[in-house]
This record gives C-alpha cells, structure tokens and sequence, in this order.
C-alpha cells in the first residue's frame, strides 16, 4: 500500500500543480486584457498579451484533466481495492460501471423515471450467504416552462447518493414500498414533493405495529399479508436502527427477490483529492466507513438468516 500510495502523492502533486498553473495564466489574461482595455493606450497590447495567457491556460487545463483522469483511474484501481480487501475478500469495485438505470426504475423506489442518468463505482460481493451490491447515483428528471425569453429548461434532482440491493432468499409476489413519511424532512432535492408517488391503484397503505416505525414511514404494497410477512417486528426495529445512522431518511423497496435501499447523499465517495496529501493520516477514513456501513447491512438486516425457500 505504501508503495501504491507514494507513486499516487507524485501523480497528485503534479495534478494540483497544473491546475493552479492553468487558473492562474486564465486568471492573468482576463485581468491583461481587462486592464489593457481600461487605459485605452494598451488596448491592442493588453488584447494580445492576455489572449496568449489565455490560450496558454486552457492548454494547461486540457492536459490537467488528461492528468487527473489518469491519477484518478490509479486511485480506484490501486487503492480502492486495497481498502476492500481489508473488509471481505469477496468485495470488489467497477468504478466505470453503476446500478443500470433499468434496474434503478426496476426498483420502483421511485415512479418518476429518470431524463439524466449517471451511475458508478458499483462494489459488489458475499457477505456470508447472501450477495449484494451498492453504485453512488445521480438520477435528475427534466421539467420545460414558457417565459418571456423563451423556452427554459429546468433539472431536478430525483437522488443523488447510494442505492444499496441484496438478495433476499425469497421470490415475492407482490411488490412493497417503504418510503419517509414525510418526504419534506428529507434531503432538500431528494426528490419534488410535487412528484405523483405510488400513484398505482393497485398499491394500498399498510399499517404496521410499530409506532416508532409508523412515525417515519409510510409502506404501500401490491399484496398486504406478504407486507406483513416482510416486515416483522424485528426487520423494523433494525430498520428504524438503520435509519438512525443515516443523515437523511432512506427509502426501501422489495421487489422480485431483492431489497433496494436509496441512501440520499450530498457528497461523493471514492474520489481522490487534489489539493490534499494522499500520505495524511486518515485520508481514506469516510471512503472506509462507508464501504463499512454498506457491508454492515446484511447484518443489520439479518439477512442471513433463511427464513424463506426460493422457488
């Protein structure tokens, strides 16, 4: 790892290096050419002068990208599979790979379907008899409005963040929905409050006898005596425990013989920096602990234990 990691430090400080060269040649030729035009004189000088800084900038910047996409591929290729090796030897990572975006509306998790789609970093494996997989995700649907100036073009974020599946030992028949209860409370573009959910006739309210999780979810399910099956005392005490450790409230499905949960995150995982050192003590700590927490779900969970046959 320490071989990997001071390889990576000369790949970041080169990086970090020219970008601050790249802003600072752009930075220039603006402020040349802002100031060449204010005096009038220069204005011609000020023209040329800038307009080379600014040329030279982007070439910099076209070759810091290069740079950073390479730094970033040995990142996830050489360090990233390190630190999962450390958790389960099973688990493994497609950074350029992510939950397929038919899967994501397969889920039903949420019935606006997606007009921008973007998945990655999907880390796969077994934990004990049941296997899984998690993908950071950005789903955004599109709305169009009329106004004076024309027609403009507005993005809203369906989830940004993690959408967890495992296999649950059991072919449903019927497909149940957990989601927050009050969808207000939840992160702010998690999802628009004015988005027709569950509007299926076929998915009626169930009420549960947990107050606790009564208080944070509402559940909906196509098959009410299988709802009832699915979340048993214990399945949501675990879930309202789960809940507690997450900064925003998660969403579940259960759905042909997975569970799907959506973790709405507001940062990214699995990036390295740029302006940080790589050698810092504790760098990797939040990537750890998240690769941690997910692994730790089919314990939470109790997924292992088998209490269904599948078909």
């Amino acid at each position: 790892m320490d071989s990997v990691l001071a390889d990576l430090e000369n790949q970041r400080k080169e990086v970090s290096a020219l970008k601050i060269k790249s802003y600072l040649c752009i930075a220039i030729g603006i402020l040349t050419i802002v100031a060449g035009i204010a005096s009038g004189t220069f204005a011609i000088a000020g023209a040329v002068i800038g307009g080379i800084m600014l040329i030279t900038g982007f070439v910099l910047w076209s070759k810091t990208n290069a740079k950073f996409y390479q730094y970033r591929h040995s990142f996830k290729q050489g360090v990233i599979p390190l630190v999962l090796k450390t958790i389960d030897e099973s688990l493994e990572m497609d950074y350029t790979n992510g939950l397929s975006e038919k899967e994501f509306i397969c889920s039903q998790l949420f019935s606006k379907e997606p007009d921008r789609y973007r998945s990655e970093d999907q880390v796969s494996g077994i934990a004990g008899k049941t296997s899984f997989s998690f993908s950071e995700l950005h789903a955004e649907y599109k709305t169009v409005t009329q106004t004076k100036n024309g027609r403009q073009e507005h993005w809203h974020t369906i989830l940004k963040g993690i959408v967890f599946y495992a296999d649950f030992n059991k072919n449903f028949n019927g497909v149940t929905i957990v989601r927050p209860k009050d969808m207000g409370t939840a992160l702010g573009a998690w999802i628009s409050k004015a988005m027709p959910i569950f509007n299926s006739s076929d998915r009626t309210p169930v009420r549960l006898e947990n107050p606790e999780f009564e208080k944070e979810f509402a559940t909906y399910s196509t098959d009410q005596v299988e709802a009832r099956y699915i979340l048993t005392p214990a399945m949501m005490e675990r879930l309202c425990e789960l809940n507690k450790r997450c900064s925003y409230t998660i969403s579940l499905s259960f759905i042909g013989s997975c569970v799907f949960i959506a973790f709405p995150l507001n940062k990214d995982y699995f990036e390295p920096p740029v302006y940080k050192s790589i050698l810092t003590s504790g760098f990797l700590n939040e990537d750890t602990e998240v690769i941690r927490f997910m692994y730790g779900i089919i314990k939470d969970l109790d997924l292992n234990t088998r209490i269904w046959t599948k078909n």
